[in-house]
């Protein structure tokens, strides 16, 4: 992978990952219910994201939708971690925390992906030609 497409792909997973991270992690803990609390604009965020390496660099579509599909569970463990360093009794549940949240976000990023991967196909191949 050259290093553009991988400046661009970490990119747009720090943007996905602050875009589900920053609303989750403000809001308290007493008032999430996953997978509810994603499921909003955040989520089209990362779908975009997803779309926006195979346009801007040519990334094919599996590392596009899993890289910034990931983005989305990222978020959720960074949070987990934090409440159990301050409160080891919060999330004893996490691993399901973490797996309600996989379908959404990986269900975005690969709408995303598969979006963005028809027009980045198409610049792709009329470039190198």
């Amino acid at each position: 992978m050259a290093a553009k497409s991988r400046d661009v792909l970490i990119l747009c997973f720090l943007v996905a990952f602050l875009a589900v991270g920053l609303p989750y992690w403000l809001t308290p803990l007493k008032q999430l219910s996953l997978p509810d609390s994603i499921l909003d604009a955040r989520l089209v965020v990362v779908g975009l994201m997803a779309a926006v390496p195979a346009v801007v660099s040519g990334t094919g579509f599996w590392l596009s939708w899993l890289v910034v599909g990931a983005s989305v569970p990222a978020a959720i463990f960074a949070r987990v971690a934090y409440d159990v360093i301050l409160d080891p009794g919060t999330h004893n549940l996490w691993p399901f925390e973490i797996a309600l949240v996989l379908a959404p976000g990986f269900g975005s990023a690969f709408l995303g992906a598969l979006v963005g991967g028809l027009p980045g196909r198409l610049l792709f191949v009329r470039k190198s030609a």
